[in-house]
């Protein structure tokens, strides 16, 4: 299983860096998967809205290829980066078919936890990728227990055998 990150941040080497890859090592725990590439988009951001970019077709298929995607973005006016929506543009529709994708925002806020549902999930939902856990929106306020708090989220959305959604869980007892 291949795990790749992705984050939107312009600043290189991010708080929401590191709480990305830190989602990502519990998956690869979790699934038996590896880590296989972390995209920090703020190193390639020159290259991002070059048209044709080899390093950009590279990357984007790289990232396309993976079993597990975990797409991070600090939480601005509300939603994601323009930084990782011009990463995500670049995608055809359907371009992220077949990739089950974990969104995680980082904030300084409860307020915009909405953010990863209203904004993230349906852009990665249009893209074909497969969206069954709830995404993790991280407070920086939580960044000394990152490790509990990224631990809590895996237990409650990753079961022994895989990914936990909707589609996977058992539905509750009916009464009869």
């Amino acid at each position: 299983m291949q795990i790749a990150v992705v984050v939107g941040n312009p600043k290189p080497h991010s708080r929401t860096f590191a709480v990305a890859s830190a989602v990502a090592q519990s998956v690869a725990a979790r699934l038996d998967g590896a880590v296989t590439m972390e995209v920090d988009l703020a190193l390639v951001a020159d290259e991002i809205f070059k048209w044709p970019s080899d390093e950009m077709v590279r990357l984007n298929e790289s990232v396309a290829s993976c079993d597990v995607l975990i797409v991070a973005s600090p939480t601005y006016k509300a939603t994601y980066t323009g930084l990782l929506k011009a990463f995500l543009d670049r995608y055809p529709s359907n371009g992220l078919g077949g990739v089950v994708a974990i969104p995680v925002m980082t904030g300084a806020s409860q307020l915009h936890a909405m953010s990863i549902d209203t904004g993230l999930r349906p852009l990665l939902v249009e893209l074909g990728a497969s969206v069954p856990t709830r995404g993790l929106y991280f407070l920086m306020s939580q960044m000394p227990d990152l490790e509990q708090v990224v631990e809590l989220w895996t237990q409650e959305n990753l079961s022994p055998g895989g990914l936990v959604g909707p589609s996977t869980r058992p539905a509750p007892p009916t009464k009869d």
